[in-house]
């Protein structure tokens, strides 16, 4: 693995340097640029009823304020089994759109996030952003930011190497 020490930057704050294909983002980085998708664009999606729930993470933040993690949470929030849907790329939460109503039905409760830079959670513009380790990063502070405890993994593509 990379190697990694603090540098400070200047008084106003400090970053994380590590070497490039392993740069973690760290809550002390200047915050990064990044689009949001109008929620206009995705009005009247076939097969796609949900209401969009957001996560503003307290730990990244982007020029438009808290990186934004858009998802979906679906059936009884007490429900006996909880399922963490990830989807892979080049998708988001619309993947799960059929599954989700039988699942419901079943009992279950149903998260499913778009990972950053996927349908409507934020997408960071520097492409240096997106390595694994950020995407690892961002997904674990979704899940203790939204409390997700001793929830079944459904996974495709890269759901799957980054839910593992």
């Amino acid at each position: 693995l990379a190697l990694a020490r603090w540098i400070p930057a200047d008084t106003a704050q400090v970053r994380w340097i590590l070497a490039p294909r392993w740069r973690v983002p760290h809550p002390a980085v200047a915050r990064m640029e990044a689009l949001r998708t109008p929620d206009g664009c995705f009005v009247d999606l076939p097969d796609f009823p949900f209401r969009p729930r957001y996560y503003a993470s307290s730990r990244f933040a982007t020029v438009l304020g808290p990186l934004r993690f858009h998802y979906l949470d679906e059936g009884p929030v007490d429900a006996a089994e909880t399922l963490l849907l990830l989807h892979g790329e080049p998708s988001w939460c619309y993947l799960y759109r059929h599954m989700l109503p039988p699942l419901v039905a079943a009992g279950y409760r149903c998260i499913a996030p778009d990972l950053i830079g996927f349908g409507r959670s934020d997408k960071p513009i520097d492409p240096a952003e997106y390595s694994y380790a950020a995407h690892l990063a961002w997904l674990r502070d979704f899940v203790e930011g939204v409390d997700i405890r001793g929830a079944t993994l459904v996974l495709q593509d890269w759901g799957g190497l980054l839910g593992l």
